[in-house]
């Protein structure tokens, strides 16, 4: 991966605003990261200085070995679950969502 994409990557992560969520599908098609996976490996190598907390996966879930903390960290930003799904609908950040899908809102 290029310098310049991962500091795209870091960027648009950094971006997300409290209380809001984004799927990693999301930042991959917001900076044009070839895929979701990417930034998950962004965030894995080079994310602990990010709120990485608002990164989930397509289906509003945390990764597994993050949900609990993940979940308590949404929380107390006022995002809330309905068991360990957030619902996108609501909390999308809404700079990443497609103007093909207003709805979502």
């Amino acid at each position: 991966m290029d310098e310049e994409l991962h500091e795209r990557v870091r960027e648009a992560i950094k971006s997300i605003p409290e209380g809001s969520v984004a799927t990693y599908g999301d930042i991959a098609d917001l900076t044009k990261a070839p895929s979701p996976r990417l930034v998950g490996k962004v965030l894995a190598e080079d994310g602990h200085d990010l709120p990485w907390h608002r990164v989930l996966r397509a289906n509003g879930t945390p990764a597994p070995h993050l949900a609990g903390e993940q979940l308590a960290r949404l929380r107390a930003e006022g995002v809330l679950a309905d068991g360990d799904k957030v619902d996108l609908r609501r909390h999308r950040w809404a700079d990443v969502v497609p103007e093909e899908e207003p709805g979502l809102f």
